[in-house]
């Protein structure tokens, strides 16, 4: 599975942006799907995932009522809905492939690892 991360960008505090995580050469429709980000000089913090059919999904305390993460399995593709950005949100956002279907929040579960894409919230 190749994943491609891609929306990301410069917006103002309160913004919004939606990323999505397309895969090529292999489906994961029957696999969680996760978002993860690194700050720089931090570590890979969890953000959100999403189970392989979409009906359970989890988000980190920072961002739960912010952000939402969804899924097209028709068009392989999770997204990433980011609204009322904080600067604290600026990153290097992934997604990764789970090996299974429920997911978690512990990056170790993850198989396949997209690039990531830059967001940056200015104050």
């Amino acid at each position: 599975v190749q994943l491609q991360a891609s929306g990301g960008g410069l917006v103002q505090a309160g913004g919004s942006l939606r990323l999505s995580c397309a895969a090529s050469k292999r489906t994961f429709s029957n696999n969680a799907v996760g978002w993860f980000r690194q700050a720089p000089g931090k570590g890979r913090d969890f953000v959100a995932h999403i189970s392989w059919n979409g009906g359970t999904t989890n988000y980190a305390d920072s961002v739960k009522g912010r952000f939402t993460i969804s899924r097209d399995r028709a068009k392989n593709t999770v997204y990433l809905q980011m609204n009322s950005l904080r600067p604290e949100d600026t990153a290097v956002y992934s997604c990764a492939v789970h090996r299974t279907s429920v997911g978690s929040a512990s990056p170790g579960g993850y198989a396949y690892w997209g690039q990531g894409t830059q967001v940056t919230v200015s104050s």
